[in-house]
């Protein structure tokens, strides 16, 4: 009689994942867009009309001109002014001051056999992940593995990690 062997679980490393394109100037453009509800490139078309303040904030006149700018691209795309406020809100941030957007770190675990892994169970799918991050088990730092991101209109799901797959050796594409 075979003893089987025991399972393990062994933690799931996830790194980066907050990449911008240098096009957005540090905007986490299509955790906004999701958010809204439309395209990124319909939300980049709405930001083009956008004029940054010249001293940090907008003067009351600047942001008015700005959320016209931005309404008159996305309210006939279905976004409303307060959706519009409430998304803007959410993911404000300062990166001069070292800040990144709001986000919550995802977790997952690898099931391993015989020094095998057998799956990925992720946990915790985390949010605000503009790009799939890196992921590596624990140990295991050769296996490579592929993370898809959900992108949403959920604040609470949007960026999140809605899958960790191994990918074979022989396989192109690995996230690494």
């Amino acid at each position: 009689m075979t003893a089987m062997a025991a399972e393990t679980k062994v933690p799931v490393v996830f790194t980066e994942g907050h990449d911008t394109d240098a096009k957005d100037g540090g905007r986490p453009v299509v955790l906004v867009a999701a958010a809204l509800g439309v395209k990124t490139e319909e939300f980049r078309e709405a930001f083009s009309g956008v004029t940054p303040a010249r001293n940090g904030r907008p003067t009351g006149e600047e942001a008015r001109a700005n959320k016209a700018a931005l309404m008159k691209v996305l309210k006939p795309l279905g976004v409303t002014n307060d959706r519009l406020d409430e998304v803007s809100n959410f993911y404000r941030y300062q990166p001069q001051r070292g800040e990144l957007w709001r986000n919550t770190a995802a977790k997952a675990h690898a099931v391993v056999e015989n020094g095998k892994i057998k799956e990925i169970v992720v946990t915790e799918p985390g949010a605000g992940y503009s790009t799939a991050p890196k992921a590596t088990v624990q140990g295991m730092e050769k296996v490579r593995l592929k993370v898809t991101v959900l992108f949403d209109k959920d604040l609470k799901k949007n960026g999140s990690v809605s899958a960790v797959e191994i990918v074979p050796a022989e396989a192109p594409g690995a996230n690494r």
